[in-house]
């Protein structure tokens, strides 16, 4: 690599509707993997993440809280943030579209493309997709393609941006740049969707306010992708009057690497480099796009109740823990399963066992039997096949590892670090350097030497390689091989004979202690901890929700009858909880546990197979949630569209007929035969708001 060669890799910014987990961690770790490693080879890198906090489900999720969108946006963005730096995540901008800078650099780039004439003013009247932000071709009522939730029909006066005249250059976009969308099943679904036809795109909203208005119109707010694109050239400088931000925008545009989720590259290879052509501004060299990150094969969502969070990991394991699996186990382009058992056993037999028995034994063994300090192979000792071997896979491993590091196959460029790891634990074993240790004669102390020697060299290889991944441990197993600051060391420059003979050793200590038994057990209380102070401290919408009730019974009673209430969550640690009253009435304190909202019935259809369930798709104001209840006996699915309901938002999810429930129908039970009848309301009330 050149040297003073420039490297920009961005994460996409976090939406703000929901506090961070593990698969907002997972895209954030590989940003970061990629940072540190491009550091080590010398390069001149800017690291960018940051949060997105703007558009119509941030003005719901705020509203429903009690709660101004700026009061909103500060806390979660200050839950990422924080995270971040627990996890030591080498970020060098933090991105707000909040932020004053961005907004002037956003209306910059609306100018900019305005005046080159791709912009004009027109009006939309069609189906959007709150959720996913997004317009939708298709008929009133239909669901996302993207998500699957009900559309909602609006018709406002916009702003539209001539897409459609990208077309043809986007598509040879895609044939001169093979990589500049990878992997290549996600380079063939966006040229598929271009070919299909690019209609013109809405860049502004009227019936929102929380965003950044329009220049010269601001009765008009800029569409929350075209905001949010825009983070990429905002942070470093560009629409910046500051000349420092001016240079800094200079230097490193255009990105190296724009890493998303599958769910997001149409707005990053179709809409974005389409702003930028209409702007004349260059395009990023890539967009690299992984899967999703699983969790009982679904992915993680806090509608689905399902989330784990990063801090359950790292109270238990640590973060490097958390990155070395998440690299190891997921094949990166693809989706990847995430349990605990599987992230303990990985720990123990990889890091615990392999890496961390190797750095143990091998640094105790010198500061035994040389005082501290890496001994000097004899040249009077006898050399074996195996120690040159160990010399040539070294030698291999950093070229094949290198190699499948830039091409995004982190799992088996640690799967090939592990063959040396493995290749070495298994070298040492065979020539039992304790048993050399405990004679004294010259040939036995010569052989050491060399066992020794050749076991550290190898060592400190495996620990270059692997800094970008461990941070952390291997920082400390550079400093115990008395090598100082790693992050420092030139990765493209490694080789074998490197550690200085003589150098003294640092403290040795273990790096990778062995998991406890009961590590699964203690993080899966942990995340039922969580989830219950959630629970108790934001609104409903960001709560895991839970079964449809059985029709007829007041919320209380159908959430125990349903088997939903005894055991969903554990108490928050430290927290006290109220004995019921003789007579079985609860405390105001128990009542304010029940999240009552209200909903709307957007869609409606008969469960096969049951005669008594609707499942419904109802909209609480920030998301739509799928609800099954027992009430078909009464309202058929045409008379029960568009009414207002209200939900027990609160309840863990629970599957009925293969259906998964995401909250429950409030209604009373008249009758011999117990009819359901809907609670309602004789006034008005907006969607989303809390019953007290």
């Amino acid at each position: 690599m050149e040297k003073g060669a420039k490297f920009y890799i961005t994460t996409p910014i976090y939406y703000v509707n929901a506090r961070p987990h593990i698969g907002h961690a997972y895209t954030t770790i590989v940003c970061d993997v990629v940072a540190r490693r491009q550091r080590m080879l010398g390069s001149d890198t800017f690291f960018l993440t940051g949060t997105d906090e703007h558009g119509q489900k941030i003005e719901r999720s705020a509203a429903a809280a009690g709660k101004s969108p700026k009061q909103w946006t500060d806390a979660v963005a200050g839950e990422y943030r924080a995270l971040w730096d627990r996890m030591g995540i080498s970020y060098d901008g933090f991105i707000r579209t909040t932020d004053e800078r961005h907004a002037e650099g956003v209306q910059q780039l609306f100018r900019q493309i305005r005046d080159n004439g791709y912009i004009y003013k027109g009006s939309y009247t069609g189906q959007y997709c709150v959720f996913d932000e997004l317009y939708v071709d298709a008929p009133p009522g239909a669901p996302c393609p993207d998500c699957g939730r009900p559309t909602e029909t609006i018709s406002e006066e916009n702003y539209y941006f001539k897409l459609s005249e990208f077309q043809d250059k986007l598509l040879k976009l895609y044939e001169d740049t093979p990589d500049f969308v990878w992997p290549e099943t996600r380079r063939n679904e966006v040229i598929a969707f271009v070919r299909s036809g690019l209609k013109d795109l809405s860049i502004s909203r009227t019936s929102v306010r929380w965003g950044i208005p329009v220049p010269d119109d601001p009765k008009h707010v800029l569409y929350v992708w075209f905001d949010a694109d825009a983070n990429y050239i905002t942070a470093i400088g560009y629409g910046s009057d500051d000349s420092n931000l001016q240079k800094r925008f200079e230097r490193y545009w255009p990105a190296d690497v724009h890493m998303v989720g599958k769910e997001i590259v149409r707005f990053h290879a179709v809409y974005w480099p389409a702003f930028l052509m209409a702007a004349g501004l260059p395009l990023p060299k890539q967009v690299v796009v992984h899967g999703w990150l699983l969790f009982e094969q679904d992915k993680m969502s806090k509608s689905r109740g399902n989330i784990v969070r990063s801090e359950t990991v790292l109270d238990v394991l640590g973060s490097d823990a958390l990155r070395y699996f998440l690299l190891r186990e997921v094949v990166f382009g693809q989706d990847g399963s995430f349990s605990f058992d599987a992230l303990v056993q990985r720990y123990n037999a990889d890091l615990a066992n392999d890496l961390g028995n190797l750095s143990s034994r091998t640094l105790s063994m010198i500061a035994r039997y040389f005082r501290e300090q890496i001994p000097y192979p004899s040249p009077k000792a006898s050399r074996t096949s195996g120690d040159d071997a160990i010399a040539e896979l070294a030698t291999e491993v950093i070229k094949s590892t290198n190699e499948l590091f830039a091409s995004y196959q982190f799992s088996r460029a640690l799967e090939n670090v592990w063959s040396l790891v493995s290749g070495v634990n298994k070298y040492i074993v065979e020539n039992e350097p304790w048993q050399l240790g405990e004679h004294k004669d010259e040939a036995s102390l010569a052989r050491l030497a060399t066992v020794l020697y050749t076991s550290a060299e190898a060592l400190r290889i495996i620990t270059a390689l692997l800094h970008p991944v461990l941070p952390s441990a291997t920082s400390r197993i550079w400093q115990q091989l008395g090598l100082g600051d790693i992050a420092k060391f030139p990765l493209n420059e490694l080789k074998w004979g490197q550690l200085g003979l003589g150098t003294k050793l640092g403290k040795v200590e273990p790096v990778f202690p062995r998991a406890e038994k009961n590590a699964i057990e203690r993080m899966q209380q942990a995340e039922l901890e969580r989830a219950s102070a959630a629970a108790s401290s934001a609104p409903a919408q960001s709560i895991p929700a839970g079964l449809g009730a059985k029709a007829g019974q007041p919320a209380t009673q159908a959430a125990a009858a349903t088997g939903t209430a005894e055991k969903s969550a554990a108490p928050v640690q430290g927290a006290t909880q109220a004995a019921p009253a003789a007579d079985g009435r609860i405390s105001i304190d128990d009542f304010a546990k029940v999240e009552l909202r209200v909903g709307q019935v957007k869609t409606a259809e008969r469960v096969k197979g049951a005669d008594k369930l609707l499942k419904l798709e109802v909209d609480i104001g920030s998301e739509v949630r799928t609800i099954v209840a027992g009430i078909a006996e009464k309202y058929s699915p045409e008379k029960i569209i568009g009414m207002k309901v209200v939900i027990v938002a609160n309840l863990q999810p629970r599957k009925l007929r293969g259906i998964e429930s995401n909250g429950m129908i409030v209604a009373a039970s008249i009758g011999e035969k117990g009819l359901p009848v809907l609670a309602s309301f004789l006034e008005d009330v907006p969607i989303g708001a809390r019953l007290k």
